[in-house]
């Protein structure tokens, strides 16, 4: 349907001051699990950053080229995974701050809107 309320961090820009925020003012539960299961810190940006705006993200049209070897995506049970660290960092964070859109930004001078 095009909803969504994150995006990856490697596909993502934003201000310095979030990741000074992250740094700083994360709950230390949220960085204690992000250490120990090697992932979801972009979960806990999003969560950051929806906290502290109380806006969506913006979706930017563009090209990402993976450059790694193997992607982490297509590893069973990344799925499984990924949803429970969603939910385990709602729960470490105390509140789901989150906001769907279906706003795209795009080059207007090579898409027709109608």
């Amino acid at each position: 349907m095009g909803t969504y309320s994150m995006v990856l961090s490697k596909a993502a820009f934003f201000r310095r001051k979030y990741l000074d925020l992250y740094a700083s003012q994360m709950p230390t539960s949220i960085h204690d699990y992000v250490t120990t299961e090697r992932n979801c810190e972009d979960i806990a940006m999003s969560l950051l950053v929806a906290n502290t705006t109380s806006a969506p993200p913006i979706w930017v049209k563009g090209k990402i080229y993976e450059i790694g070897s193997s992607e982490i995506s297509s590893l069973k049970g990344y799925n499984d995974k990924r949803n429970k660290c969603l939910k385990d960092s709602i729960s470490l964070y105390g509140t789901m701050p989150l906001v769907s859109t279906n706003l795209k930004a795009v080059d207007a001078r090579s898409q027709w809107f109608w």
